[in-house]
């Protein structure tokens, strides 16, 4: 057990050369830190062998505290209360655990599951998770029913979270300002199995060697996990973070695993999936984004027909600074999209240069520049087939929104919860910010988006999870983009309501309103890759009346 002070015993260390204070009833040793303080040390002998909780969270945050609270804590306050006791948890019975269990997701080409439990049985609802500040978490964490999570995902949520708070959020602020994430958070995730469980498909077992994430039974492995991964990693309030470990990977792996050569992905991503080596999805051109029937980068097949000599230029691509591989959009035919193609790259093929680019947001996600020049790509790297590859594209748009999604509606909740415990702190003309209307209308408009778009996503990942990819291509293309402009407006919205609530606090780079600072850079590359809203909403409503047209829509 941990030592105890009284405020008098703390009191009696107050000096330079030992000196103690005490934040949120936790006693610090800070003698030998001092020289190591950003702020000095004349700050910290200000407050020597007082309470200084006050002090700490007028420059710093949470993440500060868990850094290095290890390292300095020496012992409670007499007077802090002790944790209240977790009430047990009741077994769960096999029928309540059947009644919750949602079916794999479906692999191209497989029949669709049959519905699910029927809606008339009731389902248990799980344990409360979490500070449970309302709305900054889904609901079901906080005991509400849910048809679509089950304990599996729970204790995915419980794994996933302990990793994230324990050894990435004290890191993140530093990791952000680097520009760079160590290389080991990387292959953690693949050693935990999680890069595995983000391709938009039943878990590969097959490419792992029958390893898996250790919560979930790879059988039982669907969307909705895939989904807490992401919504997790995004917790962190930083998008550089989670593009640089999930960025890349999550649309340019997808592509080459539903769509490469058996033995090209036998040799090529169990190694990806370990963590060992990296990979990118590499389309956007500065001069064709949005318009990817536009784009020019060309592959022109050699004499003999056993190579794409590929010559051209990629801009805006995630990680491409640390790629071994490019999942590539390249021209090999006529103009438009009939003439493009899709060919795995390898930086040792020669011929690939990268330079980082300097960009408003995502700092540590690695945006890239990449030339390639003479690239000699074997044709066993065609993904999918010569001037077909549009399709290609086209089923991954889906995949990668998504998961833009999942992360923008996870970012307005960090920006909502962040808003909600400053507000209960924060006095401003005699009370406390939450105490006036104005604060709780800006609450109210945050939660009322925040949720409207996470009910919106929760159906669409069912859909995904239920349909085959065929009809979920054609079926949900047009949703997901509307959703996608939904989340980032939503985001972009909470981002800017948080700044005001934080003030001056959010214009500053770390402090209480680090993440809000953060977030607020973050916006604009949620708001245009994947898709500009402008187009995804035009998408939006041209997919959805061509697709009823189809159904017999009457007018």
């Amino acid at each position: 057990m941990s030592k105890t002070f009284t405020k008098d015993e703390v009191a009696g260390h107050k000096k330079a050369d030992d000196l103690y204070i005490v934040v949120e009833g936790d006693v610090y040793d800070l003698t030998k830190f001092q020289d190591e303080h950003p702020g000095g040390k004349k700050i910290l002998q200000r407050v020597a062998g007082k309470d200084a909780t006050q002090q700490f969270w007028k420059y710093h945050n949470e993440a500060i505290l868990k850094k290095f609270k290890a390292k300095l804590q020496v012992g409670s306050l007499d007077t802090k209360p002790k944790p209240a006791a977790a009430p047990p948890t009741p077994p769960a019975t096999p029928p309540a655990a059947e009644k919750q269990t949602v079916k794999p997701a479906a692999t191209p080409g497989a029949v669709a599951p049959s519905p699910g439990p029927d809606a008339s049985e009731e389902a248990e609802a799980l344990d409360p998770y979490g500070d449970l500040v309302p709305y900054a978490d889904p609901s079901w964490y906080q005991s509400y029913h849910s048809p679509y999570f089950d304990q599996s995902h729970a204790d995915l949520r419980a794994e996933v979270r302990q990793w994230i708070e324990d050894d990435i959020m004290p890191n993140v602020t530093e990791w952000d300002e680097a520009k760079a994430v160590p290389d080991s958070v990387y292959k953690t995730m693949g050693e935990r199995g999680y890069l595995a469980g983000l391709l938009g498909m039943k878990y590969p077992t097959h490419l792992t060697g029958g390893k898996h994430v250790a919560a979930v039974p790879p059988e039982k492995w669907d969307f909705f996990h895939e989904l807490l991964i992401t919504d997790e990693l995004s917790r962190a309030g930083s998008g550089g973070l989670v593009w640089n470990l999930i960025g890349g990977f999550g649309i340019g792996c997808p592509p080459l695993v539903k769509h490469g050569k058996k033995s090209l992905v036998k040799k090529i991503v169990p190694e990806i999936l370990k963590g060992e080596k990296r990979i990118c999805l590499a389309i956007t051109e500065p001069d064709a984004g949005s318009d990817v029937a536009n784009l020019t980068c060309e592959a022109k097949l050699s004499e003999d027909g056993k190579h794409y000599i590929v010559n051209g230029e990629k801009k805006w691509i995630t990680n491409g600074v640390w790629c071994d591989y490019f999942t590539t959009a390249v021209r090999t035919g006529g103009e438009g999209m009939n003439g493009v193609s899709v060919l795995l790259i390898s930086r040792d093929m020669g011929g690939v240069s990268t330079r980082r680019m300097d960009c408003q947001g995502v700092w540590s996600s690695g945006t890239t520049y990449i030339t390639f020049e003479d690239v000699k790509v074997p044709v066993e790297n065609l993904i999918g087939k010569e001037n077909q590859g549009f399709k290609v594209i086209m089923t991954n748009f889906n995949h990668e929104r998504i998961g833009i999604i999942i992360q923008c509606v996870r970012f307005s909740r960090v920006c909502f919860e962040e808003s909600v415990k400053y507000a209960h702190k924060r006095r401003t003309f005699g009370k406390r910010l939450v105490d006036h209307a104005v604060i709780r209308l800006k609450l109210a408009h945050m939660a009322r988006q925040i949720e409207a778009s996470y009910n919106w996503l929760e159906n669409l990942v069912f859909q995904c999870e239920r349909m085959h990819e065929t009809e979920a291509m054609l079926k949900l293309g047009g949703a997901i983009a509307g959703l996608k402009a939904q989340a980032t407006t939503t985001f972009e919205f909470c981002a800017r309501e948080a700044s005001q609530i934080f003030g001056g606090l959010s214009y500053s780079r770390g402090g209480q309103g680090a993440k809000v600072e953060r977030l607020y850079r973050d916006v604009r590359a949620y708001a245009i890759p994947g898709g500009s809203e402008e187009i995804m909403l035009d998408l939006s409503i041209r997919q959805a009346l061509r697709v009823h047209k189809a159904l017999g829509m009457k007018l």
